[in-house]
């Protein structure tokens, strides 16, 4: 039998996308055929981790990978979650067996697969297109699209109610300062700002608004402020693509596996779409924010939050036609063709990731 690479598996791995680029996993390499990915979330710094969920979805991502990139080694990936793991600090054992498995056509998107900010062509998806992302869900999880442009107006003024939301509350003004690196094309464990979607004008603008809460008030009570960023990063993407989609479980995801099963989900249909020619862009604020309306959580120190919320959420459910399905959402974004991102994030290198003290504390 040929030697185990797992180093070459978590190579291909680390690719998974993840909240911001915080690549929520460390690893732990136990011996030749078993290391443990050890994850954690970032609820407590996050407004868009609600109770974690963005987290383990990406965490699920990243299982996904480590399965499809066992296959190149004829290799099964067997993942053991241990449920004595704190649910903020999942943990999982991976062993790795020899099999009779060619590798994965998706094994080649791992590295190309990324978001697309910018805007797409309004091109229609073909059926069969819309067939083979549909079916890479597999059994567990359902597609459902919006296209035309009567469904991309209702995105877009969605959209423009969540931008204008996140633009607004200090929890999101805290996160989009930290995460952004500025004069970037690349970033191994940030944002680039060139990856954003705004022209140059509106970064230097961004940049200089984000250095204080204060000044983020001012412009946008006197000056406008969510608005420029609202119709760059919010109304043209949502009306400049195919269509819109949201990925819906067949029962209501409650548990770290539910949403770990989510994860791998979402991972196969965008590994998917890249394998297409299509490019996709995450649009997950309107979800996140109806989550907290929803579920009765405070958004925000900001009083007006919770009533902003409120209304997406209710606008969430005119738009999927049944206040059943939203508790089954795990994910939404647009998708459509366009020239791949030439900014992007990229990650860590593979010895960042596996040599945490304890694995305790994240980078």
């Amino acid at each position: 039998m040929a030697k185990i690479d797992i180093e070459k598996i978590l190579d291909h791995a680390r690719w998974a996308p993840s909240g911001d680029n915080t690549q929520c996993w460390r690893f732990e390499i136990v011996n030749d055929s078993h290391f443990a990915v050890h994850g954690f979330d970032t609820r407590k710094t996050c407004v868009y981790d609600y109770q974690g969920r963005a987290s383990l979805i990406a965490l699920g991502a990243l299982l996904e990978n480590i399965i499809i990139a066992a296959t190149e080694q004829s290799l099964a990936a067997i993942v053991h979650y241990r449920e004595d793991s704190k649910p903020e600090r999942p943990l999982f054992d991976v062993h790795l067996s020899h099999a009779a498995v060619q590798p994965s056509s998706l094994l080649p998107f791992i590295r190309s697969r990324s978001v697309q900010r910018r805007p797409y062509s309004t091109e229609n998806l073909t059926i069969d297109q819309i067939r083979i992302l549909t079916t890479s869900l597999g059994d567990t999880h359902t597609l459902l699209w919006f296209d035309g442009l009567f469904n991309r107006i209702r995105m877009a003024g969605m959209l423009s109610a969540a931008g204008k939301l996140r633009l607004t509350i200090p929890e999101a003004y805290e996160v989009h300062r930290q995460v952004i690196a500025w004069n970037a094309r690349f970033s191994i464990d940030k944002v680039p700002d060139q990856a954003i979607g705004l022209d140059r004008i509106s970064l230097k603008l961004m940049r200089h608004v984000l250095a204080s809460w204060k000044r983020v008030e001012f412009f946008n009570t006197y000056l406008a402020g969510t608005l420029i960023p609202r119709i760059q990063l919010d109304i043209i993407p949502a009306l400049r693509c195919a269509g819109h989609f949201m990925i819906s479980a067949h029962s209501r995801p409650v548990s770290v596996t539910d949403y770990i099963a989510a994860g791998r989900a979402v991972q196969r249909f965008w590994l998917t779409a890249t394998q297409l020619g299509l490019q996709l862009q995450p649009e997950m604020s309107p979800l996140i924010f109806s989550s907290y309306a929803s579920e009765g959580m405070q958004i925000s120190s900001k009083a007006s939050a919770q009533k902003q919320a409120d209304n997406i959420l209710q606008t969430m459910r005119r738009l999927i036609a049944n206040d059943s399905n939203f508790d089954r959402i795990v994910f939404m974004g647009r998708v459509g063709k366009a020239d791949p991102a030439v900014a992007r994030s990229t990650r860590r290198p593979l010895a960042q990731l596996t040599t945490v003290d304890k694995f305790d504390t994240p980078l």
